[in-house]
């Protein structure tokens, strides 16, 4: 599993002008399911989410995770992390899972994040999504399990 977090003043993501998932100040993940993700893979991407210090402390070193900052957590879903773009024009997205298999991973980080944290939103897998974000520092961690 791949997942691209920004720290974030506010983040939002929208579906046809319809506003589906928007968080305060957290963390904006957009997650890849690859094939073979098995359930202790995404829950130790969940474990990671909640925990991984991005947040600064009273000396302003980032030494805080989302779970003790108290932020909202905004996930979603963009097969486009798996690509594979070594060579050529034109990404190849064979290290990304087949729709039915990351629909399934997807929504089982989610409850994972959902049973962590308290404030967790989403984007709607599979949708032609407009994801909007205020990035805090910037701060920006590419992560994978």
């Amino acid at each position: 599993m791949i997942a691209l977090l920004q720290r974030v003043r506010r983040a939002h993501v929208e579906v046809s002008g319809e506003t589906v998932g928007r968080i305060d100040a957290g963390l904006l993940v957009l997650a890849c399911v690859q094939p073979g993700d098995t359930p202790e893979r995404i829950a130790r991407m969940a474990d990671r989410l909640a925990a991984y210090r991005v947040f600064p402390d009273a000396e302003g070193r980032m030494n805080v995770g989302l779970k003790a900052h108290g932020g909202g957590l905004l996930l979603v879903s963009q097969f486009t992390l798996g690509a594979d773009t070594r060579s050529g024009l034109r990404a190849s997205f064979s290290t990304a899972a087949p729709p039915d298999e990351a629909r399934a991973g997807f929504e089982r980080l989610v409850a994972q994040c959902r049973a962590r944290l308290p404030v967790v939103e989403t984007g709607r897998f599979g949708a032609d999504m407009q994801v909007s974000l205020v990035n805090d520092g910037p701060v920006t961690f590419w992560l994978e399990t």
